[in-house]
């Protein structure tokens, strides 16, 4: 899929600031489930929760780049509509991987 641009005409109203802040809430939320499974991975002595942690940190850094990027193409004189998608399934992947953190954070954290 190609992405879509359109000639800025004027004001954009709030969509650009409304995607920026989707993403900004979205890279918190990863950055907060990396917290909480890493401190369960440490907590209960599993090495695979501190690394799940890990890559959720790192997916929460590109989430915010991509959010710098989207918010800069939004607010540019060319508005580019569709945004990359490798960043749409990597959010993807990186949200299922929150959540499966937060699965095997609750039951580390039962069995200690």
């Amino acid at each position: 899929m190609a992405a879509y641009s359109i000639p800025a005409t004027g004001d954009p109203g709030l969509q650009p600031e409304r995607t920026a802040l989707a993403w900004s809430r979205t890279a918190l939320a990863l950055a907060v489930n990396a917290l909480l499974s890493m401190r369960a991975g440490f907590v209960a002595g599993q090495p695979l929760l501190v690394a799940v942690g890990v890559v959720l940190f790192a997916a929460s850094g590109a989430a915010v780049a991509i959010g710098t990027v989207r918010r800069r193409q939004l607010a540019g004189h060319r508005l580019v509509i569709t945004p990359p998608r490798g960043a749409l399934v990597g959010v993807a992947a990186a949200t299922l991987l929150a959540s499966v953190g937060g699965i095997a954070s609750i039951f580390a954290g039962g069995a200690a």
